[in-house]
């Protein structure tokens, strides 16, 4: 009888983790692992204080928030994208965020389509600071156009940008960091990196691209174990990359960008990045519910997970036919904003 009594207490204990596990995932925003280590793990100021970090796309929507954050934390900055004018602005809030002193904080103009020129680029932020720590590799475009309406132009321009610009500045780095035998490689790829994107078929395939080139680098690093490359996937976040996107052409821009209160705020999705850095976490899943359903069903389950990319596939084009945001409003019907 006593041994019945303990068998219904440890299966109710099991329930109880069961359920409160179930609940948690309800309401969770990241994969478990990042979760874990946000609970438990290093937090950014131990890790990244006094570290040197360069980081591509700072002008603006994550890459921007990446600069403050760490400015924040004490990390020493190489702020790089084309507008320079934008970079200038972005370290002057982080000076005034931050007790950074001027030469803490290097603008460096940078064209990821200019691959000559990353050489030299890198060897500039060398001269400054001596060390790179950590590489951010944040600058890309994303897309919003039909395959069948888009010129094979766009899918020319987004390898170009947000694949091979990455490989090279990676290529430029690496050799300094297997010098000095540590580092972090990070990249924000995307959910798109690993699922089907409709609507984004050249971004999606710039982003396996982006995961399939990291994952093997990663493996022929095995020599170098305190060389840690970090693949960042975010799903909808708030930023500025619907408004930049490319559409069917070249040079044409976004009609709308929609409503982009339904995402992930930028600084959420950055605090959460920081914190997989500080842990040396490998690949993050960054995306609130249902797109972070998705993620572990594409893992886990993938021939339920192409029958739910066909449904919400199929309202992503709606929302975008409708003049929405591609990622809002999933379970509503669509409908055309008026003026």
């Amino acid at each position: 009888m006593m041994d019945i009594c303990w068998l219904c207490v440890i299966l109710a204990g099991i329930a109880v983790y069961l359920l409160t596990q179930f609940i948690r995932f309800i309401f969770a925003d990241a994969d478990l692992t990042l979760l874990w280590a946000a609970r438990f793990g290093s937090t950014p100021e131990s890790k990244l204080r006094g570290k040197v970090v360069w980081i591509t796309g700072a002008s603006s929507g994550i890459g921007e928030e990446l600069s403050l954050q760490l400015a924040a934390l004490g990390a020493r900055l190489v702020l790089s994208a084309r507008r320079e004018n934008e970079l200038e602005r972005v370290k002057r809030v982080c000076l005034e965020r931050s007790s950074l002193k001027d030469d803490d904080i290097l603008v460096l103009p940078l064209d990821l389509l200019d691959r000559a020129s990353h050489q030299e680029k890198t060897d500039a932020a060398l001269k400054h600071f001596g060390d790179i720590d950590v590489l951010i590799n944040n600058g890309g475009r994303t897309q919003r156009s039909l395959c069948i309406e888009a010129d094979v132009d766009v899918y020319q321009a987004l390898m170009e940008l947000n694949y091979l610009g990455t490989v090279s500045v990676t290529k430029q780095v690496l050799p300094h960091m297997i010098r000095r035998g540590s580092g972090i490689i990070a990249t924000v790829s995307s959910v798109a990196g690993f699922v089907g994107v409709p609507l984004a078929t050249g971004y999606a395939a710039s982003k396996h691209a982006v995961q399939g080139f990291f994952n093997s680098l990663r493996t022929e690093l095995a020599d170098y174990p305190n060389i840690t490359i970090s693949t960042i996937c975010p799903g909808p976040v708030v930023s500025s990359i619907v408004q930049n996107a490319i559409t069917e052409k070249l040079g044409k821009s976004v009609a709308t960008a929609g409503d982009q209160t339904h995402k992930m705020s930028t600084e959420r999705c950055v605090h959460l990045t920081l914190v997989g850095l500080a842990n040396h976490v490998k690949e993050m899943w960054i995306a609130e519910q249902p797109f972070l359903l998705f993620c572990y069903m594409w893992q886990y389950t993938p021939t339920l997970a192409w029958y739910v990319t066909k449904v919400l596939g199929r309202k992503r084009v709606q929302n975008f036919k409708a003049g929405l945001d591609a990622d809002s409003a999933y379970f509503s019907k669509p409908k055309v904003k008026t003026t």
